[in-house]
């Protein structure tokens, strides 16, 4: 058996990082079962879905390396679905009903009045029908026995098909809701292995009925706690955190895609290269029933780790002309976003602004410029210089080593400053301590 997964957004809006995660798990999973990742764009929602947003969902997965095996759209599958609606209506398992929205809140009510689960309840095959009005389609659920299934993360699950309602799988102007369709797709792509939400759990047991309508084994189900925002609580944050917003914030894909492998998971929380690490620890076991806390600052820690660790071959194309693996080495430590790069390579190889310095360290700063010129310039220059200095001056500590950090760099801190200066060089470093001295 190929392991055959999929990821189902809808095209009415952006990707956020919950329908991220989802796509994440779903393709991590079949990449370490060598299997296929299925992309099923969910358009039958005409009014709302757009060409727009079914391009941005593609363009989201490609910066996230998300690429799937293969791609569907729902709105080409009609055809489809109609053939196995008509084979479930010959079979009687789905049946018309004529309820108004109005008369079905005012019956919930009523159970709920009465103490009783508000379960749609089934009108008598000789009940009249309504003049003039279409009907919507629903279900018929089993009630004969439960519905039983064992969760790869919830593990053993029962329910009681008398306490759910047979759900609506088709509307009066002959639209279709999520659910059928979505196993009927299942069903015809081979999809083997569904990862969703905890907010699926009572849908699953609706639809397994389906595919058993259906003449098919359901897949394999795990149902993944939901994202939570920091602070412990559902936020509108985490509607609008995706793709857009890291890439605003200079985020490496990986960044992202680390945090969201392993929140809600026994693992740490750590950056991981690439896909093919995170794939090779991915087991459903790891992952707890609490939910899952996301905080956008921990993708920017995440994010400064990660190019910590980026050998120069990984970013070499990204960096400004020049930038050699010496300057890679050296500055990594420092930089947050690789767009940090820039600004400190023109510190090594460019020219800065002269720092506004006090009367005493601009004195101190012309010493400098006269001591650099007796440095033997290499990886002992930083020692050379401010032993001299601190000889001479008798200036030791932030005395000594901050007016020199400005007057070299333009910055109060940074990068080890015996890198630095080596990789400026000694003519540079002259000029700056020179103009410094003057400004």
């Amino acid at each position: 058996m190929t392991v055959r997964t999929r990821f189902a957004p809808s095209p009415t809006g952006r990707l956020h990082v919950g329908n991220i995660r989802a796509a994440l798990h779903n393709y991590l999973y079949a990449r370490q079962q060598g299997g296929e990742f299925v992309l099923r764009v969910d358009d039958t929602d005409r009014e709302r879905s757009t060409s727009e947003f079914d391009e941005a969902i593609r363009d989201d997965l490609a910066w996230l390396g998300l690429d799937p095996d293969s791609a569907v759209r729902q709105s080409e599958r009609f055809g489809l679905y109609e053939r196995e609606f008509d084979r479930l209506k010959a079979a009687g398992r789905v049946y018309p009903c004529y309820e108004t929205p109005q008369e079905l809140e005012l019956r919930r009510k009523v159970l709920l009045g009465r103490g009783l689960p508000p379960v749609y309840e089934r009108q008598p095959a000789d009940a009249p029908v309504p003049e003039g009005r279409a009907p919507h389609w629903r279900f018929r659920l089993d009630h004969d026995r439960p519905i039983e299934w064992t969760d790869l993360i919830r593990g053993p699950q029962r329910f009681d098909p008398k306490l759910l309602s047979d759900p609506v799988v088709r509307r009066e102007d002959g639209s279709w809701l999520y659910l059928l369709p979505s196993v009927i797709d299942d069903i015809d792509l081979g999809i083997t292995h569904i990862v969703r939400g905890e907010d699926h759990v009572s849908n699953s047991a609706a639809q397994i009925q389906m595919f058993e309508a259906l003449g098919a084994a359901p897949p394999s189900l795990a149902h993944e706690a939901l994202l939570v925002a920091a602070e412990g609580k559902l936020s509108k944050r985490l509607g609008a955190y995706g793709v857009d917003q890291a890439r605003e914030a200079g985020l490496e894909p990986m960044a992202l895609l680390s945090v969201l492998a392993r929140i809600g998971t026994s693992q740490p929380v750590e950056p991981v290269a690439g896909l093919e690490a995170l794939a090779s620890s991915f087991d459903f076991a790891h992952f707890g029933r609490a939910p899952a806390h996301f905080d956008p600052h921990e993708v920017k820690l995440v994010n400064a780790r990660l190019l910590h660790g980026l050998p120069f071959d990984a970013v070499a194309d990204r960096l400004p002309n020049g930038a050699a693996e010496a300057d890679w080495l050296l500055l990594r430590p420092n930089l947050e976003r690789l767009s940090d790069f820039a600004a400190w390579y023109e510190v090594v190889s460019g020219d800065i602004d002269a720092p506004d310095l006090g009367h005493e360290d601009r004195l101190f700063a012309r010493d400098a410029a006269a001591a650099a010129r007796d440095v033997s310039w290499g990886p002992n220059a930083w020692a050379e210089l401010t032993g001299a200095l601190k000889a001479s001056t008798g200036r030791k500590g932030r005395e000594l080593f901050h007016p020199l950090r400005l007057a070299l760099t333009g910055r109060d801190s940074g990068p080890e400053m015996a890198g630095l200066l080596e990789r400026m060089g000694k003519d540079r470093a002259i000029v700056r301590l020179d103009l410094a001295a003057h400004r």
